[in-house]
């Protein structure tokens, strides 16, 4: 009989914890401590809990909670009983909660007490069988009940080609996509990344961000996890308790808007920053003016990485060479890239093109499109991410805009189209256009462009009145910051808006 090595995320995570089991692995506000043993005890509860609901592998686990280490908990649960983790954003409102309980058929959905009456509504339009809670705090009535199980669990054997998790992506037409993560993807990326930058004995990573994307779940937790180390862990950014917390910190990761109200501090100084090793950024593009003053501060060098949903990095500055700011470095180990024109054809140095990537994170496709998942795949295996890109004579890659109007603020994605409806339906307005504008906090605000119905040029239909419009209706980072009221929409001579001309305009006001 073959014996079959247990390719399941969570054992790979395992082999990389401390060999005492004492060994701090959340270190929260107050300077309360869980163990290393703790959290494989209390993953272990929560994974039994999944099964004795009759969680089989492959059933997927919606969740929508704050950030806690109860939280965390319930991922590693997830994977050790070979469910599928289906994080979501906890600004996420009525309309975007019950689209993804519809599209990916979860088993259970987890909630925050505040929205319990909300949860079992869509619960009973999208048939899940199961909700329960999880509050901020760790309790509900899935802690409840977790309580009751064992702290022993045997990890389900998974294969690599295995879903591990289903991380819902913004597009710019059509509906969320639902990018499909293998335990292979996850577990090739974390490898990598905690070799490529120098993860070591000692290590200590800041954990501010949230845990229901890419960057603060898979590629933050991933890597401290593998290195066993300790992760201050926050329930969000602050500046000021970052000021605290860095001295007792190694490692850092953060979207650009971390970094730039960092800088506004006064006191954040390089002697603030004597124990770092490492600062990271990603999850939308740093400016070189931000890249500088930072330099210049703290005597230390950001290190900017590339990557998305899906498929967590495919390229990074490299951790023991020169950074360059304003562009995004190298190719991870393992992972190709291409710079292409629009028929496929590979570009020159410095021509900027379609950045295809191919390698062993690189998601498995689109939850239930097939065909949207073939059509975003060359014949030999490379992935159109949808960016344009180019690549200088040296190697580094420098990311020029995206192909695909996605706005990026504060690091999480709007979907334009999504925010255009909304506003669409409004009383008197006749149409828009949702772009995004460089702004120095949030890196792009979300900016709409709106034309008046005829008749309609009085004071009725205000950037109040639209902004107002969002209330109860969307997240509010997907709410727009800034309005715009303009005569006609231009287009191109297919009709289509044309958003580059749009964002060249409004940037000058």
């Amino acid at each position: 009989m073959i014996n079959c090595t247990n390719e399941n995320l969570y054992v790979v995570l395992q082999a990389g914890f401390p060999e005492n089991t004492d060994a701090p692995c959340l270190i929260l506000p107050g300077n309360r401590e869980i163990s290393y043993g703790r959290l494989h005890q209390e993953s272990a509860r929560y994974a039994n809990q999944l099964v004795s609901l009759g969680v089989r592998p492959g059933d997927r686990v919606a969740v929508q909670v704050k950030k806690s280490p109860a939280a965390l908990f319930l991922y590693l649960g997830c994977l050790r009983a070979g469910a599928v983790f289906l994080p979501m954003n906890d600004a996420y409102q009525r309309h975007e909660v019950g689209y993804f309980l519809a599209d990916s058929t979860p088993r259970i959905f987890i909630c925050r007490p505040d929205n319990r009456a909300l949860a079992d509504e869509l619960a009973v339009a999208a048939d899940v069988p199961h909700v329960f809670e999880l509050a901020d705090d760790g309790s509900g009535s899935l802690a409840e009940a977790v309580a009751m199980q064992p702290d022993r669990f045997e990890t389900i054997e998974r294969r690599g080609s295995d879903l591990a998790a289903i991380l819902y992506t913004s597009g710019t037409t059509g509906l969320p996509k639902g990018a499909m993560l293998s335990h292979g993807n996850l577990a090739a990326n974390a490898l990598v990344l905690h070799r490529y930058w120098g993860f070591q004995p000692g290590d200590v990573l800041l954990h501010m961000l949230p845990i229901y994307h890419a960057h603060g779940l898979f590629v933050a937790i991933h890597c401290a996890l593998l290195n066993g180390s300790p992760m201050l862990f926050e329930t969000q950014f602050d500046s000021k308790r970052a000021l605290e917390l860095l001295p007792q910190s190694t490692v850092f990761m953060g979207v650009p808007t971390f970094y730039v109200r960092l800088l506004v501090e006064k006191s954040f100084s390089q002697e603030l920053c004597n124990n770092m090793r490492l600062f990271i950024s990603g999850s939308a593009p740093l400016l070189k003016e931000t890249f500088d003053e930072f330099r210049s501060r703290t005597g230390h060098t950001i290190l900017e990485r590339y990557g998305m949903t899906e498929g967590g990095m495919f390229t990074s500055n490299p951790y023991d060479a020169e950074r360059r700011g304003g562009t995004v470095g190298f190719p991870l180990p393992g992972t190709f890239i291409r710079i292409v024109d629009d028929a496929g054809n590979p570009l020159k140095s410095s021509e900027v093109g379609n950045i295809l990537v191919k390698g062993p994170q690189v998601f498995v496709g689109y939850w239930g499109l097939p065909e949207k998942t073939k059509d975003e795949f060359t014949e030999d295996g490379f992935f159109n991410t949808g960016d344009l890109g180019r690549l200088d004579d040296q190697g580094y890659i420098t990311i020029v805009g995206r192909s695909k109007d996605l706005v990026i603020s504060g690091g999480l994605n709007v979907y334009p189209k999504e925010v255009e409806e909304v506003i669409d339906e409004i009383p008197g307005v006749l149409e828009s256009a949702v772009i995004g504008l460089p702004d120095p906090d949030l890196g792009e605000k979300v900016t709409a462009v709106v034309v008046r119905q005829s008749g309609n040029s009085g004071n009725e239909l205000t950037e109040t009145a639209v902004i107002n419009a969002f209330k109860d209706t969307l997240a509010g980072f997907k709410a727009p910051k800034k309005v715009f009221f303009t005569d006609e929409l231009p287009r191109n001579t297919m009709g289509k808006v044309q958003k580059n001309l749009l964002r060249q305009h409004y940037k000058e006001l």
